[in-house]
């Protein structure tokens, strides 16, 4: 590894994209302060915090790589997989908090097998050294998604400060699941095109 890569991996892309891991367990800790999961308003309010902060630094990184050209194979890698992260131990983390319940667990299923598919459709493509750009739709997805999730943090906390924030924050959830299951799609047909099944195989 040349001196210019060692660099790279410490770039403040990559530290921000490693910051955005490390609020993971920071937004579950928030509601582990007595060793068990609880809910509390100061407990809501600095989960909120951290992922606010979190979610920035996912525009942040790609922004300033490109930018300052420090794009880096450890920053590509690290970098889906930190969204990916930040994504599903939330949502289950408002599901353990009894924040998303009933028939909203479908649209927190629904995201989550979604980034599991499009991860592994990913990871298959690029074996075969093909890119499926992401689309302007997938980007507002995530923006909905992000801004739902913020919601739901603040949860009965933000229904003190702003009435209906944990109805706003389901809606904002379902409409970021229906958008998941286009862009879902989406990403399908323009990957399957590239996946040649050799009829001699047998299933896997």
């Amino acid at each position: 590894m040349s001196n210019a890569q060692k660099l790279l991996i410490f770039s403040l892309p990559n530290v921000l994209t490693y910051a955005r891991i490390l609020a993971v367990p920071l937004i579950v800790l928030c509601f582990f302060t007595k060793g068990e999961l609880a809910s509390s308003d100061t407990a809501r309010w600095v989960a909120l915090f951290i992922f606010a902060l979190a979610s920035v630094t996912d525009f942040l990184d790609g922004y300033l790589a490109r930018r300052w050209q420090q794009i880096s194979n450890i920053g590509r890698m690290l970098d889906p997989i930190a969204d990916k992260l930040l994504v599903s131990v939330v949502l289950l983390l408002l599901v353990g908090l009894d924040t998303i319940v009933d028939w909203s667990l479908w649209a927190a299923v629904i995201i989550l097998c979604r980034e599991i598919l499009v991860s592994g459709l990913r990871e298959y493509l690029a074996a075969l050294k093909v890119s499926v750009p992401v689309s302007q739709v997938a980007k507002w997805k995530t923006a909905i998604q992000m801004i739902a999730i913020g919601f739901l943090l603040a949860g009965e906390a933000g229904d003190k400060v702003l009435p209906y924030t944990s109805q706003i924050g389901l809606t904002l959830l379902w409409i970021s699941a229906i958008v998941t299951i286009y862009t879902g799609w989406d990403y399908f047909r323009a990957g399957m095109r590239h996946v040649i099944e050799d009829p001699k195989d047998g299933a896997a």
